[in-house]
């Protein structure tokens, strides 16, 4: 194949590189990273959007409390002068909302009423932020949900674009999960109140159920983003080396500098755009990262190889120039294909995919950029008083010796 003199452009792109990440480092240091609620505190609350099918009240003198677990529900009478006995209801026999009735209603003071008569027993559940101690004030009971209901429906009702939705399974059975970022000071009763009074508004209070709620305290999420960090740094260390005994320490060391230089052209975008920067991103930050060092093992692998078949060359550049030729198809192609399939999410995407998708593009060009021009311009610089018996691979220098 044609050679192509790659190593006379090693010195320009190195320079429009350190150019672009000074660039970003400047956007780092005054606009700062736009972290999404995975890496800042906030509110965390699962709901259901659904008319009850059943509602029960208590009107006697003890203490009753009631339970639904998967299988069947459970209620509790205690308290002085009461019998002290649990009332099971096995929804396997109890089939549907009017038959679990009609047992119910045997209890002495408890009164369970139908809203929807057929509806299937195993699918229900309470609102978590009402108390499970029947009284005289209503408790209603939740079918799974209600397909009508979208993630942007939620949205609307809550109009706030600090939230995130995220749809929590499919058709009936789904629930949404509601995330907002809270700033330090903030009363969490207070925000979870807000969040809640406009979805009452929006579906009505006895339509809405509450299936869990988490803060996120200042604490975990610096805790997620030292992780992430660490995580980062392990992998540099790990893919270091293994390109290490793979090849030799420069051409491990330019590797991590390719991959390195990629994140960094991708934490540069990420500043300049103000792109939200959630696990969605960083998962596509750290697959970029093996992407970088695919790309770049390829051609550090074709460059040990036309070592050993170019034993009458003198400059490293030119057996580096031959690989780089050897490899150029190759890489534009893989990098095409990929484009392919990462184009086609930003398209048709949206949310925090859309943003994934649109990283990988940028990292998927930087990546090819760099194990071209950047790895392979610091192996030339750090052979460039190379002569054919020095910086020779141990497994090059056996076969040389057989």
């Amino acid at each position: 194949m044609k050679r192509f003199n790659f190593n006379k452009g090693f010195l320009p792109c190195t320079i429009i590189s350190a150019v672009l990440i000074c660039f970003g480092l400047v956007g780092l240091f005054t606009k700062g990273i736009n972290f999404g609620l995975d890496f800042k505190p906030g509110l965390i609350e699962e709901v259901r959007v659904a008319e009850p099918v059943a509602e029960i009240v208590y009107s006697g003198p003890a203490k009753v409390t009631m339970d639904l677990s998967a299988g069947q529900m459970d209620i509790v009478v205690s308290g002085t002068g009461a019998e002290n006995k649990t009332y099971s209801f096995n929804f396997a026999v109890l089939k549907t909302v009017h038959e679990l009735a009609a047992e119910v209603n045997k209890i002495e003071n408890v009164k369970m009423t139908e809203r929807n008569s057929s509806y299937d027993s195993t699918k229900l559940f309470l609102n978590s932020a009402v108390t499970n101690q029947l009284t005289n004030a209503v408790t209603f009971i939740y079918p799974a949900g209600t397909s009508e209901i979208t993630t942007d429906y939620i949205r609307s009702a809550l109009d706030d674009k600090g939230v995130d939705i995220k749809q929590l399974g499919s058709g009936a059975d789904a629930s949404y999960q509601i995330r907002m970022g809270v700033k330090e000071g903030d009363a969490q009763n207070e925000i979870q109140t807000a969040v809640n009074e406009k979805l009452f508004s929006k579906f009505g209070k006895e339509n809405v159920a509450i299936v869990k709620t988490d803060f996120i305290g200042s604490g975990m999420s610096k805790t997620t983003t030292i992780r992430s960090i660490i995580m980062f740094v392990l992998v540099v260390v790990l893919i270091w080396a293994y390109a290490a005994i793979r090849f030799h320490w420069d051409f491990a060391l330019g590797s991590v500098i390719a991959l390195v230089h990629d994140s960094l052209i991708m934490i540069a975008f990420i500043t300049w755009t103000q792109m939200e920067f959630t696990s969605t991103v960083l998962a596509a930050v750290l697959t970029i990262v093996g992407y970088s060092i695919n790309a770049t093992v390829v051609i550090l692998d074709r460059v040990r190889y036309n070592m050993k078949m170019m034993p009458e060359v003198v400059k490293f550049d030119e057996i580096l120039n031959q690989s780089l030729s050897d490899t150029l198809v190759r890489s534009i192609l893989t990098t095409v294909t990929t484009l392919f399939a990462v184009v086609a999410l930003f398209i048709f995407t949206t949310g925090t995919i859309k943003d994934f998708s649109l990283a990988m593009i940028v990292g998927l060009l930087s990546g090819m950029y760099s194990s071209i021009f950047i790895s392979s311009a610091f192996i030339s610089l750090s052979r460039r008083n190379w002569k054919p018996e020095f910086g020779v691979h141990h497994s090059l220098k056996s076969e040389k010796a057989e």
